[in-house]
This record gives C-alpha cells, sequence and structure tokens, in this order.
C-alpha cells in the first residue's frame, strides 16, 4: 500500500534571504510537505508508533525556518536532512518553500523552491 502524509501551507514568519532587510525583517513563507512512507500497519493497529508522527514533521519545519540562512535551498536541505534522520520509514519527501513577498519588481503570489528526495 502506496501511503502519503502531506502537509499543507505551513505558515511561518522567518528571516531568510541575502538583502540585509530580509535578515531584520524577515517575510512570510508558506511550506508544503509530502512524505511517502508504508503506513499500512498503522491502519490496521490504530498505533501512533506505527505510524509517521505529522506534529512531529511539523515541529522539524518551524525548527528548520527558524534558523536564519542566506539561501531557501540551504533551508530546504537542512529540513530534508533532519526528517530523513528523524523518520527511517520514508521513502520519498517532497518539500515546497514559498516566500509571498520576495523583494522584486512586479506583483506576484511569491517565489517557491521545491526539492525531491527519494530514499532508498
Amino acid at each position: 500500500m502506496k501511503s502519503k502524509i502531506i502537509l499543507e501551507n505551513i505558515q511561518i514568519h522567518a528571516n531568510h534571504g541575502v538583502l540585509l532587510e530580509e535578515a531584520l525583517i524577515g517575510n512570510n513563507y508558506i511550506v508544503n510537505a509530502e512524505l511517502h512512507a508504508d503506513l499500512e500497519k498503522a491502519s490496521e493497529s490504530d498505533n501512533l508508533n506505527d505510524t509517521i508522527n505529522y506534529a512531529e514533521i511539523n515541529d522539524i519545519i518551524h525548527q528548520q525556518m527558524a534558523i536564519r540562512s542566506e539561501l531557501l535551498e540551504h533551508v530546504i536541505g537542512r529540513i530534508i536532512n533532519k526528517i530523513e534522520k528523524a523518520f527511517p520509514q520514508i521513502t520519498f519527501i517532497k518539500i515546497r518553500l514559498t516566500k509571498t513577498v520576495p523583494p522584486m519588481r512586479g506583483e506576484m503570489s511569491g517565489v517557491s523552491l521545491e526539492f525531491e528526495k527519494e530514499i532508498k
């Protein structure tokens, strides 16, 4: 059975970016995460120990977003590494990180980076 856990549109204020004002003022971000793992046992047992606690995934995302980085790529890399280490049963991770008000000309909903990692 293929199983996915999806955390959608986690809104976080953080201070990432190359520009000084981004470090001082910060920006609003939206994080989406998709994780694949075999969760069939949990579907039968109704036991938290047989699944992936998505509240812990959310905590990892918040912890890593609180650590300032110049590059969003670095933030996503840290999130993926921490999730992978905490939950070895995960076989795939996708993280999308959106900066909602990037310091660029023009109207837009944001700029997103998305990384996917297949874990063997």
